[in-house]
């Protein structure tokens, strides 16, 4: 996925998840700021970046007043998001995921580029009904 592709040339995860839906014109390319804070787990550890971006690219799809008029809500696309996510993954907490490796580690690198290509595959999938 092209999200992976920018995660590994100096995007952060969050970054990258957004930068795609930018590419696909799901989202205007107003939201890439947005996503910086996200980085590093909110710079906390907690939600991982690529979750937390996946999850801004479903409520600017289907979340509250949105122009498309679709009957699915963000809530239930935003749990069908992490339940999927889950069914890969042990948690959706950054430090979590990342339990062990170092930051700047090739290992981690690895282990986030992953994070991201499955953040933007199952973005992809759940928004595809939107597109």
């Amino acid at each position: 996925m092209k999200a992976a592709e920018y995660f590994n040339n100096g995007y952060t995860c969050a970054e990258s998840v957004i930068m795609e839906a930018i590419e696909k014109g799901l989202v205007p390319k107003e939201l890439l700021p947005v996503a910086t804070a996200f980085s590093g787990g909110m710079g906390s550890g907690c939600l991982c970046g690529a979750v937390a971006a996946s999850q801004v690219v479903i409520g600017y799809l289907f979340g509250r007043d949105n122009q498309q008029g679709n009957e699915v809500t963000a809530r239930a696309k935003a749990k069908e998001f992490i339940e999927r996510f889950k069914t890969n993954h042990p948690a959706t907490c950054c430090r979590v995921l990342t339990r062990g490796m170092e930051m700047a580690s090739p290992e981690r690198k690895a282990h986030c580029t992953n994070m991201v290509d499955d953040c933007s595959k199952i973005l992809e999938e759940i928004v595809k009904v939107k597109v």
